[in-house]
């Protein structure tokens, strides 16, 4: 019995999702190139992105966009 698991992952889904899937991959590696490619940030804020999770904090005082 051979290992089919390799080339496809997931043998039960129409190609169309199988492409879907292999279309993702891709930007998913060409995302994580380009995020180790950015520079670090000097000075940033510790903890989550403010932007993203709602509140800014600053000396104590949360602002809520």
């Amino acid at each position: 019995m051979t290992d089919d698991t390799s080339q496809n992952p997931v043998p039960d889904l129409p190609p169309a999702a199988q492409r879907a899937l292999a279309e993702a991959d891709v930007r998913r590696a060409k995302r994580d190139a380009e995020l180790k490619a950015m520079p670090l940030e000097l000075g940033g804020r510790d903890g989550p992105e403010p932007v993203r999770y709602g509140d800014y904090e600053k000396k104590g005082i949360a602002v809520d966009f």
